[in-house]
């Protein structure tokens, strides 16, 4: 039920010199793809206006906030490239800027300070009240049809009471005091427009828990003022915090910045994307070969267009044309198939050196045997990139080529049986064995298979199938006359004698 209305709280945002934003992530695991977009789009819209960019570090959930954790988030954010002005150095982890500490969990005394103004001003108190006597009263005001507000018997208690309580060994925490501010919170969202929250939509709200650890709206208010963040670009979900935070920056007479709530990030069932359908973290992404121009891409088109409709985009310009007018509040849906497009794009825009550059890890990882020389390896880019969609596929491409790697497999054994396959395979060897050079042309091979149909008449798969067993292990697979150019004539006869030794 609403409470009479007042003249509505228009807040206001503050003039800044300089666009100041900020990225504050918890560090509980690799950096989720809904988090990429929002650090992409403050990351956008710091550099666009010549602002700065901070990274803060959300780490109060002591349970579950790990150094480690913390290291893996800024792995992720420099593979994307999304450097930052301000926050923690990503080598030593020690603050870059002047208005750190950037960790929460060092702040704590800058958060008791400020708790304690608002209790010295009234506006919060010390409450005592138990889990159990919550939930008791909650339960009572359900049944009698009323929100489930605590209404704490401490809210009108002085000050030196509290005090007396707690230094006789009471705990308890710090809540902000909401009955008296029976009015309309009013501001203009960047993303939605107008929004509107009547203040009874809440109780008196934890600002600082049992212990001193404060609670995420009373942290982010006070980070955002003294780190001069001028805009706040966040996710949907923290929309409901705005009535809270906005509470709080009135009782502490700050100005709010602007706030821009981003849309929701769905599957292809258009519910909020989860990792039960597949991969959601940037490392994950990363390790299944996408490059992270194509994963930047892709995400800022999760809720933003560009003016033009442009779908492949660098990021410089991403920065160019970003602008919080063209944010969409409508859910954006994760299209998986999308996405490895748009790697293809972005793979094939870079030179067959970068690409080879950027395939090496995959291949390391795989221990093939390859050829070191770069102009091979650039040639071998020119003939597989086009069958690529992202870095992972580079491992079947380039197997057949690792004489390490070279086997017989089971499903050549019905191409080893034919009449004709003994004496194709043998003529391949004898023909290749002959050849002039260590090296062969696309048209050397075809004119080499010509002549084994030739002298042995076989044609069709009976002449195709033996000839690939020979080259690749198997009857099916990359076509030939791609392999054998970048393969040594050693290698080939070798695989054709291992072949020829099982028949």
């Amino acid at each position: 039920m609403s409470v009479p209305s007042k003249a509505a709280a228009v807040v206001t945002s503050p003039i800044a010199d300089e666009v100041r934003v900020r990225f504050a992530p918890s560090p509980t695991g690799y950096l989720h793809v809904g988090g990429a977009r929002t650090a992409l789009y403050n990351f956008l819209f710091a550099r666009q206006h010549q602002g700065k960019f901070v990274l803060r570090i959300e780490d109060t959930d002591e349970a579950r906030s790990t150094e480690e954790s913390l290291k893996m988030v800024l792995e992720d954010l420099q593979w994307l490239g999304l450097t930052w002005d301000e926050g923690p150095d990503p080598k030593t982890l020690k603050d870059i800027g002047p208005y750190g500490p950037y960790r929460q969990s060092q702040r704590l005394d800058i958060y008791k300070k400020y708790a304690q103004e608002l209790i010295d001003s009234g506006k919060a108190y010390h409450c005592f009240m138990t889990d159990a006597e919550i939930e008791t009263q909650r339960n009572s005001l359900m049944a009698q049809g009323k929100p489930p507000h605590v209404e704490s018997p401490y809210a009108d208690w002085p000050v030196e009471k509290a005090l007396a309580e707690i230094k006789n060994g009471k705990s308890g925490v710090v809540r902000f005091k909401t009955k008296h501010l029976r009015k309309d919170y009013i501001f203009s969202d960047l993303v939605r427009g107008e929004v509107k929250f009547p203040s009874d939509m809440v109780g008196d709200f934890v600002l600082l828990r049992t212990g001193g650890m404060p609670v995420y709206n009373f942290c982010n208010v006070v980070d955002d003022h003294l780190m001069k963040i001028t805009h706040v670009l966040r996710a949907e979900e923290h929309l409901p915090n705005t009535l809270r935070q906005l509470m709080i920056y009135e009782a502490l007479n700050w100005p709010a910045p602007q706030f821009g709530h981003l849309s929701l990030i769905l599957d292809e069932d258009r519910k909020k994307l989860s990792k039960r359908k597949g991969a959601t973290s940037c490392h994950e992404f990363k390790m299944e070969g996408y490059l992270p121009e194509a994963l930047n891409n892709f995400v800022a088109l999760l809720g933003w267009s560009h003016p033009e409709g442009k779908e492949v985009m660098s990021m410089q310009e991403m920065t160019d044309k970003f602008g919080t007018d063209r944010l969409n509040p409508a859910g954006a849906v994760f299209d998986a198939v999308k996405l490895k497009w748009m790697n293809s794009v972005h793979l094939r825009e870079l030179s067959n050196r970068q690409i080879f550059e950027e395939l090496k890890p995959f291949l390391d990882r795989l221990n093939l045997e390859l050829p070191s020389d770069p102009a091979w390896q650039e040639k071998s880019v020119g003939v597989f990139k086009s069958a690529m969609e992202t870095l992972v596929d580079s491992a079947e491409l380039y197997r057949p080529l690792s004489d390490k790697s070279f086997v017989v497999l089971p499903e050549a054994e019905e191409a080893l049986k034919w009449d004709t396959t003994k004496a194709v395979v043998q003529t391949w060897r004898d023909l290749i064995s002959a050849h002039p050079r260590d090296e062969f042309t696309e048209e050397e091979f075809s004119k080499i298979q010509d002549q084994v149909k030739e002298k042995t008449g076989a044609k069709g798969k009976n002449l195709f199938m033996p000839v690939r067993v020979a080259v690749i292990g198997k009857p099916h697979g990359t076509d030939l006359k791609l392999l054998v150019p970048l393969m040594k004539k050693a290698s080939l006869v070798k695989r054709a004698d291992e072949v020829l030794a099982k028949l």
